[in-house]
């Protein structure tokens, strides 16, 4: 049974599940390889930012390690989404290599602040109602995740979106 989320949007603005089934073929699945390989495309990102604060704090004689004390691995994650799954091609590299993009409910791009706000909010969902929140996507009819809902976007297939222009 799918979960019927609010009819409050206008006709045509969001991509209906039942008109355009392609748009949401297999998207689950391959939103899961997709984030593993963001997840170690941020480790990289994470060692990277690491060793430049380590050479910071060698070149400063110790004041660049006070670095350490912000949230270093945080801010590179939630910089890695807002810049590239608010970016022009509104997909991290994995969503790319996967054929996926998100969208808003008007059907625009979401932008890089609003992409901010949904990797910040798929942490605190994980974190307060644990992993398992992530089952709504199996019984939304547009296979969101409560983050999708919440900021109003949907992750759909690439390629069919391109072959009618939108």
């Amino acid at each position: 049974m799918a979960i019927s989320e609010p009819d409050f949007y206008v006709a045509g603005e969001f991509y209906d599940p039942a008109r355009e089934p392609e748009l949401y073929a297999g998207v689950l699945g391959r939103r899961m390889l997709a984030f593993i390989v963001d997840v170690v495309l941020i480790g990289v990102f994470d060692v990277i930012a690491a060793l430049v604060v380590v050479a910071l704090g060698l070149v400063t004689f110790g004041v660049g390690w006070f670095l350490f004390a912000l949230p270093l691995f945080a801010i590179v994650g939630v910089l890695y989404v807002a810049l590239t799954l608010g970016g022009p091609k509104a997909a991290t590299p994995g969503m790319r290599l996967m054929g996926l993009t998100i969208r808003a409910s008007d059907g625009s791009r979401i932008g890089p602040i609003l992409a901010g706000i949904h990797v910040i909010l798929y942490w605190a969902s994980i974190s307060l109602l644990t992993p398992f929140i992530l089952l709504i996507a199996l019984f939304s009819n547009r296979k969101r995740l409560l983050h999708d809902m919440l900021i109003g976007a949907v992750v759909l297939n690439r390629a069919p979106l391109q072959a009618t222009g939108r």
